[in-house]
């Protein structure tokens, strides 16, 4: 139970790092085409890990090692205020300094 719990806390922090970086350079890439010189890279980086946390809690967290307790979607009004905070971060990126 420890080794899949440990196995499972090595899944997200990759997970993490490797979609998140993967996100946070294609979004970069799609404002530079929309023109925008500079983007705050914290607002960005909580919008993508927002969403990926939504993915995680949803839907990776049931093909993973941990069988434990605690294994829940989240709810539905929470799972669309998440994006929606998400999105509006991710759109005010490039505007705030």
């Amino acid at each position: 139970m420890v080794v899949g719990f440990l196995l499972e806390l090595v899944r997200i922090v990759v997970l993490m790092m490797l979609i998140g970086a993967a996100l946070s350079a294609l979004m970069r890439q799609i404002y530079v085409y929309l023109g925008f010189d500079s983007v705050n890279g914290w607002l960005l980086g909580v919008a993508i890990y927002l969403v990926l946390f939504v993915m995680y809690r949803n839907k990776w967290q049931f093909s993973g090692w941990y069988k434990g307790k605690g294994r829940e979607k989240l709810p539905r009004r929470f799972t669309i205020g998440l994006i929606l905070c998400s999105i509006i971060l991710a759109v005010t990126a490039p505007f705030v300094k």
